[in-house]
């Protein structure tokens, strides 16, 4: 790939960054107008993508945001009133940038009409005496309130980030627009090139002194650094008339710029020892407060060179590779445990020992860099909720809480599509229209709370509203209606709500832009499964709704308990387990057809494995139990054996057999075996099933597993 592609890569990923930022700020401004660093955000993000693209060659992308910087600046001086058609118009065009950055990618083309009619739109709000200068996208309009005479000298100090070439940075781009000011002189300052055998191609080790001589204003000079003036050290400063006029001696420019003091130049500059000698030996100044300061000096250099380096691009895909070839490191760390034990040998155990410890802070490191917090996700339904209830004339409040809870990158860009799902409905079905909730004496305005919060080795994301809340009878009735459940059947309320979730299931009078054709809930089912997930819903008739779910942190690894059954193994997700027990005949009980097992004094419904695996041999004389939750619902599973904690990494069943019921995956034991991940959520719904709809599950599980097994 290309340095220029290379450039271009940078780009357009800094500029989805800044659009998520500009939607932020803009809703940010709309809720308080009179907040000002947003306000400068905006503008800041919008000057850096036109100046970017400008560089990069997205030369329509810059001329498109330059007119949106005209009116953002505007509103910064109180030339212009903040106002709804404002807020529209500026996420008009982060869309419409967002469109052109998709086009540069292969997407959909973009109308050049439709940039125009958002210019146009803009300067329909601009005040008359800025439409004619706005308009003319080569001119920049004056910001000074007192402007520089005709011409003026500036002394440019450029320079200080040596990671600007991996940042995508070229210097050379920048002088060159210096150049486009006006009359430019620029001095590369070599002092910190390294020797030859030393030299990184990959850093910079230049600094530049910049006499530029031009009639523009020095924010125009800064306009010029604005998207690197954090990372960079730059210093503009406007040389005056006199001191243009009469020329100084080099001296005095080292004392002007800081140089040199002035009482010491003539002695620094008859003298051939180093500046700590000098002061030491003729100023008096100790060797202790000398080496003090080169000291401080080293440490401030070390500090900026690693604040330089907190954060590193890079793309998904290689972090996948690497989640990847840690795993197989897990694998192959286990076998070489087995040999080693099998071999017992002290001198092999100690490096054996070693290599374990090593290879489990590597995969914690490995999984903590995969990890992000969901806040980003979370902010992007500002936008949804605040078009959605414009589109149905309600008033809707989105608050959002736990964004800084972190989670599996791969998890949180999955979760996209069952959130929008779910908010849609809570705008749509939950939250009252004005007139509704007044009759039934609530505040006119909605509210719909998304938080998300670790709980134990899972992250539970909680969407809930203040609506008309979930009517039991209606949902019990359409069901029965669509011959879902019968007539007879008898459903606890947390049963019915979950009826919802069946394909083409709704209860909406019409189909409406945003839901009403039954498809939806039964998506997002499938896809939290998919996550090794699980939904809950909660509802109070006339106060809101409340839906939770249940994610795991990562999708690579899990940590689990390995249980034998026959000659097989199994591992079961040690965050859903409570506690281990023996099985005698005293704690068994028969009750309607449904196995019972009692813990502590309490009766829970059990699942042999055995029998739901279809696995045949010898029943050992003490089976054993594995507690497990779900929500409200606790169930056995019933074992031969419980073998232990166990880690591993998690490979994919495939296609063919995604549907089988009670498993989630397998892994790769140390012996080279196969061992099956025990899916608790489809063994929960099973033990809770009626017998007779358990048998026909359990079947269709045992003939599938068996041949899982046997592929295995």
């Amino acid at each position: 790939m290309s340095d220029s592609s290379n450039f271009a890569e940078v780009f357009l990923q800094e500029a989805e960054e800044l659009l998520a930022d500009i939607e932020e700020c803009i809703l940010n401004i709309e809720s308080d107008p009179e907040d000002h660093d947003a306000i400068n955000r905006l503008f800041r993000a919008m000057h850096t993508i036109k100046g970017s693209g400008s560089m990069f060659g997205f030369d329509d992308i810059a001329d498109f945001t330059h007119h949106v910087e005209t009116a953002l600046d505007l509103v910064r001086e109180g030339k212009m009133k903040i106002s709804k058609t404002f807020i529209d118009l500026i996420l008009m065009s982060r869309d419409q940038i967002s469109a052109m950055l998709d086009q540069s990618q292969g997407g959909p083309s973009v109308s050049h009409v439709e940039n125009l009619k958002i210019i146009e739109k803009f300067h329909e709000l601009m005040p008359r005496s800025a439409r004619s200068s706005s308009k003319n996208a080569d001119e920049k309009k004056k910001r000074d309130e007192a402007p520089p005479p005709s011409k003026q000298v500036y002394r440019v100090r450029f320079g200080g980030d040596s990671e600007m070439f991996s940042r995508g940075m070229d210097p050379a781009l920048l002088i060159d627009e210096l150049r486009g000011l006006g009359e430019c002189e620029v001095i590369p300052n070599t002092d910190s090139i390294p020797s030859l055998d030393e030299i990184d191609p990959e850093k910079c080790y230049l600094s530049w002194d910049i006499v530029l001589t031009t009639e523009k204003g020095e924010d125009e000079i800064h306009d010029v650094f604005i998207f690197v003036e954090d990372d960079c050290e730059i210093d503009i400063r406007r040389i005056s008339e006199e001191e243009a006029e009469d020329v100084p001696r080099l001296g005095e420019i080292l004392v002007e710029r800081g140089d040199a003091q002035p009482e010491d130049i003539e002695q620094a500059l008859n003298s051939q020892k180093r500046l700590g000698d000098l002061l030491s030996q003729e100023k008096g100044v100790s060797k202790q407060k000398i080496q003090s300061a080169l000291q401080e000096q080293k440490a401030l250099q070390a500090f900026n060179k690693a604040a330089a380096r907190e954060t590193v691009r890079v793309p998904a895909d290689k972090l996948d590779n690497l989640i990847n070839l840690v795993g197989e490191l897990v694998i192959t760390q286990a076998q070489l445990s087995r040999v080693a034990t099998k071999i017992d040998s002290l001198e092999l155990d100690s490096p054996v020992e070693e290599v374990d410890r090593l290879t489990g802070e590597l995969r914690d490191i490995v999984l903590n860099i995969r990890m992000m917090p969901i806040g980003g996700t979370f902010s992007r339904f500002r936008r949804l909720v605040r078009d959605l209830s414009s589109e149905l004339n309600k008033k809707i409040d989105l608050v959002t809480l736990g964004g800084e809870t972190e989670m599996d990158k791969t998890v949180i860009d999955r979760l996209g599509d069952p959130l929008v799902h779910l908010i849609r409905n809570s705008l749509d079905h939950g939250i009252e229209s004005a007139e509704k909730r007044r009759e039934a004496e609530k505040p006119e305005k909605g509210t719909i709370r998304l938080s998300a919060t670790h709980r134990g080795a899972n992250v539970v994301i909680s969407i809930e509203d203040d609506g008309q809340g979930l009517n039991a009878d209606s949902i019990r009735a359409k069901a029965i209606e669509k011959g879902l459940i019968a007539a007879t059947d008898d459903l606890s309320e947390k049963e019915i709500f979950n009826l919802i979730m069946q394909p083409g299931f709704s209860t909406a009078e019409s189909v409406t832009s945003i839901s009403g054709r039954g498809v939806g809930m039964d998506v997002v089912k499938r896809e939290i499964e998919s996550l090794r997930g699980s939904i809950e819903i909660d509802s109070q008739l006339g106060k809101g709704t409340r839906i939770d779910l249940y994610l795991p942190l990562t999708l690579a690894i899990i940590d689990g308990l390995l249980v034998e059954i026959g000659a097989g193994k199994y591992v079961i997700p040690i965050n859903a387990i409570v506690e281990c027990l023996e099985m005698t005949d005293e704690t068994v009980a028969l009750d309607r057809g449904r196995n019972l097992i009692q813990v502590r004094g309490e009766l829970l419904p059990f699942v042999r494995l055995r029998e739901t695996f279809w696995i045949e041999g010898v029943v050992p004389e003490i089976e054993e139990a594995v507690i497990v939750n779900h929500g409200d619902n606790r169930v056995g599973l019933v074992v031969d054996r419980v073998i232990g904690d166990y880690q591993t990494v998690i490979k994919s069943l495939g296609r063919i057999y995604q549907d089988v019921e009670g498993l989630s995956g397998a892994t790769i034991m140390g012996d080279g075996n196969v061992a099956l991940i025990v899916d608790v959520l489809g063994l929960v719904r099973m033990a809770n099933m009626d017998e007779k709809h358990s048998i026909g599950k359990i079947r269709k599980s045992k003939e599938k597993a068996e041949t899982v097994t046997a592929q295995s």
